[in-house]
């Protein structure tokens, strides 16, 4: 997760001529596809209840980070790609494509999920709607906040300087989302990802799905946005820490 110093790689001129780079696209198309696919595949049918929802969107996340993290980080959120964009991680070039390549995959995923279920469980196909009790206002903060701690979680258990971190990097991230999922599903629908509540409203096309819809994307991005200006300059740490291999010196010369 090191930081872009020059100004040609934070526009990212030089990323459209790598292979590397349209891997890291489909990547994301795939990814974004999976998430809504099978996401909001979780959220259909009679038998459907919180606990489902969330652990489906925390470990498909999880399971697709462990395949795809290696290619393009497998951010499948513009809540994240904007985090990364704020922290020099990524270029604008790339978190522009990132998030359009996002949206396209999350729109494919809905089309296919709703080309393949029986029609008496399309429903409203996993869209995410503002419980009829709550504002606007609070569903912004919501969204904002439960965005905020999914990507201060991926920060964090990314951060390349830490030493400390020795359990599962996807599944932290896909636990973060898991509880944010158990909180917020009855209030917002816990979307976290803007194009996850995009992809599934295009499909179904209706009014009342497009109502308030500026919440999925204002709250989440703000909230990746926020996340990623706190962990890199105020949480990130310290370049004069002491590396694992000098952890290890250390306990020998104790025994």
């Amino acid at each position: 997760m090191s930081r872009l110093k020059s100004m040609a790689d934070i526009i990212g001129t030089s990323d459209i001529k790598k292979l590397s780079f349209y891997k890291a696209l489909l990547a994301e198309f795939i990814g974004s596809m999976f998430l809504v696919l099978i996401g909001c595949g979780s959220c259909l049918g009679p038998n459907t209840t919180i606990t489902r929802i969330a652990f489906a969107f925390g470990i498909t996340v999880a399971t697709l980070a462990q395949a795809l993290g290696h290619v393009s980080g497998c951010h499948i959120n513009p809540a994240v790609t904007i985090g990364m964009l704020v922290a020099r991680c990524v270029s604008l070039i790339r978190a522009v494509c990132y998030i359009a390549v996002q949206a396209c995959g999350a729109i494919a995923g809905a089309a296919i999920l709703y080309g393949l279920v029986p029609a008496r469980y399309v429903g409203s196909l996993g869209c995410t709607v503002l419980n009829e009790d709550l504002t606007s206002g609070q569903g912004f903060g919501i969204e904002m906040l439960i965005s905020f701690l999914l990507v201060l979680t991926v920060f964090g258990v990314c951060d390349e300087r830490r030493v400390d971190v020795k359990g599962s990097a996807p599944l932290a991230i896909g636990l973060a989302i898991a509880t944010a999922h158990l909180f917020a599903v009855p209030l917002t629908g816990s979307s976290m990802n803007p194009t996850r509540s995009l992809g599934p409203a295009v499909i179904m096309k209706q009014g009342e799905y497009w109502q308030n819809h500026w919440v999925y994307w204002v709250g989440p991005l703000s909230g990746g946005l926020l996340a990623g200006l706190v962990y890199s300059y105020i949480f990130r740490e310290s370049k004069n820490l002491p590396t694992t291999a000098d952890i290890d010196i250390g306990k020998h010369d104790r025994y």
